[in-house]
């Protein structure tokens, strides 16, 4: 891949941190519903967000089986109509695999922008099935959700690449 002039070469992202990253995504998550304001509308699915981060960033590594399997995790963990994460957390992950190599090119204020339609979908896509389900309607703050998630796109790629972006081996006679 070209890359742009400015951009720092990232070292490989390991494994391990990916994995616990999403774990420590799905604890928030549900850390988060058991708070203070339970499961309201308003509030920002980071698993969701770091799903997306890292189907963008690493989509042969985390792809449309890791979303469907988080997906059900929360289905369980919110007592939802079985699949309604599932299905939400697939096709996000699916949309974010057709357009993460047009994504990179743009700059993280830039790609908060261009992630917003995916959180929106996915919002979308769950209240759909969580209403044929026959649930009640949450009400407009549901709004609030995938604005608050593309906000927090650029705190996301900070916190998440940044142990890729320590030098392998720092030398003042090789910058990369």
């Amino acid at each position: 891949m070209i890359m742009r002039p400015g951009q720092q070469l990232l070292l490989p992202a390991r494994p391990l941190f990916i994995w616990g990253s999403l774990l420590a995504a799905l604890l928030l998550n549900m850390l988060l519903n058991m708070g203070l304001w339970g499961r309201a509308a308003w509030t920002p699915d980071m698993l969701a967000l770091v799903l997306v981060f890292w189907t963008v960033h690493q989509p042969l590594r985390i792809g449309i089986v890791a979303a469907f399997f988080f997906g059900l995790l929360m289905d369980v963990h919110q007592g939802a109509l079985l699949g309604q994460h599932a299905m939400s957390y697939t096709v996000l992950s699916f949309l974010a695999i057709t357009v993460h190599r047009r994504l990179l090119w743009f700059t993280v204020p830039s790609q908060s922008a261009q992630v917003l339609p995916l959180f929106v979908a996915a919002h979308a896509l769950e209240l759909l099935l969580r209403m044929s389900g026959g649930g009640a309607f949450p009400g407009w703050s549901l709004l609030l959700a995938p604005v608050l998630e593309a906000a927090l796109w650029p705190v996301a790629s900070v916190v998440l690449l940044a142990p890729q972006r320590r030098a392998p081996d720092p030398d003042e006679n090789r910058p990369l």
